[in-house]
């Protein structure tokens, strides 16, 4: 399988996006749970850089993130950041789980 670089990306993403909250908002809860669901994102990229088998973490962090910054989405309005982040986590909520998908579609042959 080789690197996740995508799942390294997005765990740049939501760290960045969590420091720049702190940064332009003064917003600690953004900056904590940023980097916090960026560190668990890029753990999960490495276990999945690893063993491509090991998606179940990163398919969990990003059906999370899909969820929760969805909800805020439909709540504010407000495309930045909660909409980014919930289009972003939605796209690797879809790519994780087409793995899952694929995985079982292996197991049975």
């Amino acid at each position: 399988m080789g690197v996740d670089y995508l799942g390294y990306l997005y765990a740049l993403a939501i760290t960045t996006g969590g420091v720049v909250g702190y940064l332009t908002k003064g917003s600690l809860t953004s900056c904590m749970m940023g980097v916090g669901s960026g560190c668990v994102a890029a753990v999960a990229a490495y276990r999945s850089s690893q063993n491509a088998q090991n998606f179940v973490l990163s398919l969990v962090v990003s059906l999370f993130l899909t969820a929760l910054m969805g909800t805020r989405f439909i709540q504010s309005g407000k495309f930045m950041p909660a909409g980014m982040v919930a289009v972003l986590s939605l796209v690797m909520a879809l790519r994780y789980g087409y793995r899952a998908i694929g995985t079982t579609n292996n197991k049975t042959e």
